[in-house]
């Protein structure tokens, strides 16, 4: 159990560098189109060579055409117009509030479940997305107007983009149980990949990628390979050693990372009010989780 907490809490704060990375690729003159589509690229092959590694390739060849499918148009709308969303909203806001605002996705799939079975929520569940949505009002500055202002339109955009994480997560569970966590993201991460080169041949010239230079390609790989590939194994290994719901309140280890991170490598702060907000909207998900869990998992009272 400990091997799976440690992979949980690994992979949630490698995908917390992803925004610093982001913003030292951003100060060097690499475009957010440019840097999402070479991310996926990059780790596309790698997805490959595990799913052929994990299932077979015959087991791949023999899903069936809805589920691939389905797995595409999950992978199209999170990871391309989901992902483009997000790293375009990282131009405008800092790294540490897009991180908290992208982890209020559980209380979006809360409340799209809700819609989904056509029941109401339960009491805690409500209580829970309410006090998130008090903590984004904060962590975006609701209370300094010159504040909300400035983070506006990028907040809007990054919870946007955790709408499009809350559906992929919602599809994500009911068609991993067919087809498996493996070739569910890889043919999600295939459909993401060739649509954002369609997106970026159309957009760019080839000579954009020719003119990276090296410290922009060495940061891409990391950002493709440490902060999109290992973390997404690591958190599914982590989440089947000690289930979902203890690997989604381990992973409330993410945006405090973030927070850290920009704080120690771009200089960003936070008033008291942003981290009151911070904290709202991660206490918030983590009782949220803990609700969820069986009696039996929660964690023993001391």
């Amino acid at each position: 159990m400990l091997v799976g907490a440690l992979l949980a809490a690994g992979g949630a704060m490698l995908f917390a560098a992803k925004g610093i990375l982001a913003k030292s690729l951003y100060a060097e003159g690499v475009g957010y189109e440019l840097l999402v589509t070479v991310r996926a690229l990059i780790a596309l092959p790698l997805f490959w060579a595990f799913a052929i590694w994990r299932e077979g390739l015959d087991v791949i060849r023999k899903t069936s055409p809805r589920a691939i499918g389905i797995a595409a148009l999950a992978g199209f709308v999170c990871y391309y117009i989901g992902a483009l969303t997000d790293f375009y909203a990282l131009t405008m806001i800092d790294a540490s509030i897009e991180r908290v605002l992208m982890f209020s996705y559980p209380a979006l799939v809360v409340l799209f479940a809700s819609v989904l079975t056509r029941s109401w929520p339960k009491p805690i569940a409500l209580i829970g997305a309410l006090v998130t949505y008090v903590g984004i009002f904060l962590a975006v500055g609701g209370l300094d107007a010159a504040a909300l202002r400035a983070n506006l339109l990028g907040a809007s955009l990054v919870m946007f983009s955790a709408v499009t994480y809350a559906a992929y997560f919602l599809i994500g569970e009911r068609y991993t149980r067919e087809i498996g966590s493996a070739r569910f993201t890889l043919f999600a991460m295939t459909a993401a990949a060739v649509a954002l080169a369609v997106h970026s041949g159309l957009r760019h010239e080839l000579s954009a990628v020719t003119a990276l230079s090296a410290q922009s390609w060495l940061e891409l790989t990391v950002l493709g390979v440490a902060c999109m590939f290992f973390p997404a194994l690591m958190q599914s290994e982590g989440m089947r050693r000690i289930g979902a719901q203890r690997g989604s309140v381990v992973s409330t280890m993410g945006p405090p990372t973030t927070i850290l991170l920009a704080w120690a490598f771009l200089g960003e702060r936070l008033s008291f009010t942003q981290v009151c907000g911070v904290l709202l909207i991660v206490g918030s998900v983590l009782a949220l989780e803990l609700a969820r869990l069986p009696p039996a998992q929660k964690p023993a009272q001391a």
